[in-house]
């Protein structure tokens, strides 16, 4: 049975920080690539970030870019992202989402619209004013 269980959202000041994890059973971690998709009402879907679990590459949009990093840990088949000097406007329901293959697939598959191999439920992350 495949899982992603995404961890780790709450509700923060803007300018502070969260961690955020994303638990994968299932699955054969090494052989994916698992990222974070966000979700604000009213908004489109968003890219945040991914890595590449079998060569370390990783991907970070412009709207995170300096604020974020990602990382993972495949002795407890979790990949965190840790999100600092958060704002506003990054309050969203943030999704973790897995696809077999690269960092560039995840991009395309995230930027496409077209649908990852696997989701998880999603943590919800609000930044007060």
């Amino acid at each position: 049975d495949v899982q992603l269980q995404a961890s780790g959202g709450g509700l923060v000041q803007a300018g502070g920080s969260l961690r955020l994890s994303c638990a994968a059973s299932g699955i054969t971690f090494e052989q994916h690539t698992i990222g974070w998709i966000r979700q604000a009402p009213g908004k489109e879907r968003e890219d945040v970030s991914a890595i590449c679990n079998s060569d370390g590459a990783t991907y970070y949009a412009d709207s995170v870019k300096h604020r974020a990093t990602i990382s993972n840990d495949n002795a407890k088949n979790t990949v965190y992202l840790q999100l600092d000097s958060l704002k506003p406007e990054d309050t969203a329901v943030y999704y973790c989402a897995a696809i077999s293959g690269s960092a560039m697939d995840w991009l395309v598959t995230a930027r496409g619209g077209y649908d990852f191999d696997y989701w998880g439920q999603g943590t919800q992350v609000t930044v007060s004013s």
